[in-house]
């Protein structure tokens, strides 16, 4: 099968960087994509670092509208204030580092895994976490399970500090997979 041509127009501009995205997308696609079910061992371990700026904490309170001061820690023109809630500090919104426990759940190193769906999600929130920490997000595949003949993929994440180790928070999810 050989790839389409990829199509821009106005409903749909598209840089050269978003194009070859796409074309490398599609090709991981036809190079025979597994399932995340047959990706996935049990125990298998992933973790990325992640530096929670407070412009990374603005733009995803703007996009989820979540306009609460205890979360501004920058000022126009001043980045970077201490800012203050009722745990001292600013703080990250609770859910937002869960925004990026998808992309430590799948191994970028292989080709997407073709028909996943977050389907079960419990999250622990352990402390507060202070905009502009570093934290270390690891997920860990715990389970694999066949539930009404589907099959399900279980993952415990962690999320700790990783300056001084606070645990931050913790969830559980499963991904269903073809």
């Amino acid at each position: 099968m050989s790839a389409l041509p990829v199509a821009t127009d106005a409903l749909m501009p598209m840089t050269a960087i978003q194009i070859d995205q796409v074309r490398q997308f599609v090709g991981a696609l036809e190079s025979g994509s597994q399932t995340y079910w047959d990706m996935v061992n049990l125990g298998q371990e992933l973790s990325r670092d992640l530096h929670i700026t407070p412009e990374l904490v603005i733009l995803y309170a703007d996009a989820v509208e979540d306009y609460n001061p205890w979360y501004e820690g920058w000022r126009m023109n001043t980045w970077g204030i201490e800012g203050e809630s009722p745990f001292g500090a600013a703080i990250v919104p609770p859910l937002l580092v869960s925004h990026f426990v998808l992309s430590v759940q799948f191994d970028h190193t292989k080709p997407f895994a073709i028909g996943s769906i977050h389907t079960y999600h419990d999250t622990e929130l352990i402390e507060p976490i202070p905009v502009g920490a570093k934290v270390r997000i690891t997920t860990r595949a715990i389970d694999k399970f066949i539930k009404r003949e589907r099959r399900y993929v279980r993952h415990e994440v962690e999320v700790t500090d990783l300056g001084n180790g606070t645990l931050y928070m913790r969830e559980t999810r499963d991904i269903l997979s073809l």
